[in-house]
């Protein structure tokens, strides 16, 4: 009996051991996966409610609005009378989509938005609008519980932000394959208009692929995946990446940042803007596609900031708008290529001016949108197959995409405890590599690969690939040094010390207003 009892014990603390190992390994691995490897674990272990019908079957969306609605957060931010975004003339055209802007008597002001939370640990995708310049970002969940959130990173560019609240074993909402949605399908839009919380309504995909202009106004090569965007003699064209699915679903003002989901409760896009002349509803609202966001979200998790590869070509579309004297040609669907950046991808791949994009991973191009949202989703070393035409012949050419030229993607985001601070920063940052330690040879630190407008970063001129070795005399390896940091403040100031990305040491001391 004792050799028995002697087994068992052993095998009990073998397989404790084994069970602990693990955890362990899954942890660490976990830190690592994209959004979709994790939503993959999650339903694993949560099957979803069986039998929820497509929308070419019975029209019945109970049971998706109860599989999206807990997962649907409310997002309320607080700015200063000096971050406090102004209505712009894009907001009385299109609505004002930053969210319902409270009585603006009160200080400080307020608004609010919609967010969907995407990983059990606290992620939250929204748009880069409902967050911009926000001193401080509130989320409440479906079940009402409040917590302060983290601007992990944010892209202007497909006006998409990623966020994060200190919580664990939180109800996503699984992330579809907007690909696949149809014209006519049904689908639902989820979020909080006119502070309305969990309010769900239904309508169909209206059409896909929308390029509406109202994603960037400046003509910033930078910012743009393809180069520049225009040539000297062609109207000035907008920088943003735009693809949207088009919907009748009824998305007012607090639903940006809300879901747009399919009658099986997938999400398929993240709810952005509305056309009107009033500021609400009036038959259009517009989605990012999901397809495009995973890319953006698993970067700016991944490095802090979004990774675009770039084609390195201009073009007009060939509809009878833009046409410009000295194109020739017969064709109505297409892009016409009016530039080519030497050393560029596409250059590489052989593209000339003249020619014209007529496919894209062989799907027609009918308009730009079509091909924006194609590039926008690799990385930068991905291929590209394009159909183009030249003269009367077509030939199929297979471009690979080279790094964007940016020195830093700034965005916009900003501030009392930790997170707050932190948010004040208005910046991104990953530990520093090996290489990167012997190039500045330091023993620790952090580069900043983000800076977004507004921030202490922005207004410090401290760029993205400046190297951060201390705060407050703390020294700086990761997020959480900065957290623990940022929270010892003397007299309300802040010494932040490191090198400029030309390798200029720097001990820089800022106000932070309590």
């Amino acid at each position: 009996m004792k050799r028995i009892g002697l087994t068992l014990l052993t095998a009990f603390v073998g397989g404790a051991m084994a069970l602990g190992t693990y955890k362990v390994i899954e942890n660490k691995y976990a830190d690592n996966m994209g959004f979709d490897e994790k939503q993959q674990v999650y339903y694993a272990s949560n099957r979803m409610t069986p039998n929820i019908v497509s929308s070419a079957g019975e029209v019945d969306f109970t049971q998706a609005a109860a599989a999206v609605t807990p997962a649907v957060v409310y997002i309320r931010t607080t700015y200063s009378s000096s971050s406090d975004p102004r209505q712009s003339e894009f907001e009385r055209m299109f609505g004002d989509m930053f969210g319902q802007r409270m009585p603006q008597r009160s200080q400080p002001q307020m608004a609010s938005g919609s967010g969907v939370i995407i990983s059990p640990d606290g992620y939250i995708v929204t748009n880069n609008h409902v967050v911009s310049k926000a001193d401080k970002i509130e989320i409440t969940t479906n079940d009402h519980r409040r917590f302060k959130a983290k601007v992990i990173g944010t892209d202007p560019n497909t006006d998409l932000a990623l966020i994060k609240i200190d919580a664990e074993n939180l109800p996503i909402v699984k992330l579809g394959n907007s690909d696949e949605a149809k014209v006519g399908e049904w689908v639902l839009a989820v979020g909080n208009p006119f502070n309305l919380t969990s309010t769900v309504t239904a309508g169909i995909v209206s059409a896909k692929g929308r390029g509406i202009g109202i994603i960037g106004s400046e003509d910033n090569s930078d910012d743009n995946p393809f180069g520049p965007t225009r040539m000297s003699n062609e109207p000035k064209v907008r920088t943003g990446i735009e693809s949207f699915i088009q919907t009748d679903a009824a998305i007012n003002p607090g639903n940006s940042g809300g879901a747009l989901v399919n009658t099986k409760g997938e999400l398929i896009g993240i709810n952005s803007a509305i056309a009107s002349h009033t500021g609400s509803y009036e038959g259009y609202g517009f989605a990012i596609p999901i397809n495009l966001a995973k890319k953006v979200l698993n970067d700016i998790k991944k490095y802090g900031a979004v990774k675009r590869g770039m084609i390195g070509v201009s073009f007009a579309d060939l509809s009878e708008a833009y046409k410009t004297p000295g194109i020739n040609t017969d064709k109505t669907n297409g892009l016409y290529i009016t530039g080519v950046l030497p050393n560029s991808g596409g250059a590489a791949a052989g593209l000339k001016e003249g020619d014209i994009i007529t496919k894209v991973e062989g799907t027609t191009v009918y308009e730009s949108s079509d091909l924006q949202e194609r590039v926008a989703r690799l990385q930068p070393g991905d291929k590209i197959n394009l159909t183009v035409l030249r003269g009367n012949a077509e030939k199929n050419v297979t471009v690979t995409l080279k790094p964007e030229n940016a020195t830093g993607t700034r965005t916009a985001s900003v501030p009392r405890s930790a997170t707050e601070l932190y948010n004040k920063l208005g910046a991104s940052f990953m530990p520093l590599t090996q290489s990167q330690k012997a190039k500045f040879r330091v023993t620790n630190g952090v580069v900043v690969t983000q800076v977004r407008e507004g921030g202490i970063f922005d207004q410090a001129d401290l760029p993205s690939g400046t190297v951060i070795t201390s705060i407050n005399k703390q020294p700086i390896n990761n997020v959480n040094d900065i957290d623990k940091a940022i929270t010892n403040l003397r007299n309300g100031m802040l010494t932040i010390g490191g090198y400029y990305p030309d390798g200029t040491r720097f001990n820089n001391t800022f106000s932070v207003d309590e």
